[in-house]
């Protein structure tokens, strides 16, 4: 599992490039993708925390609820893909 999580993260931040030096669209809709993805990776993570806070629960066993939250992993694992991606748009366009 190590191995196939190390492709791809590798393996989709390279095809992202590659497809948005292709063609265009594919720029936009990874940088709307990852604008949107940040909103509700951030919202699930306060909402939480702030449910925590209200409630006065014991914090570390409580906050680990939000990892059974799919779309907060789905979101927190783009964000993560999408932030490699740009990390080598920026040193290509550096390196040119």
């Amino acid at each position: 599992m190590t191995i196939f999580m190390l492709v791809a993260t590798i393996g989709i931040p390279s095809l992202m490039v590659y497809l948005q030096q292709k063609w265009a669209i594919f720029r936009l809709l990874f940088n709307i993708l990852g604008v949107i993805a940040a909103i509700l990776f951030s919202t699930i993570a306060a909402t939480a925390i702030t449910n925590i806070i209200l409630e006065d629960a014991v914090f570390m066993t409580t906050i680990h609820a939000v990892f059974l939250n799919s779309i907060f992993l789905i979101t927190g694992a783009y964000l993560g893909l999408y932030l490699i991606y740009r990390l080598i748009i920026m040193t290509i366009q550096e390196r040119d």
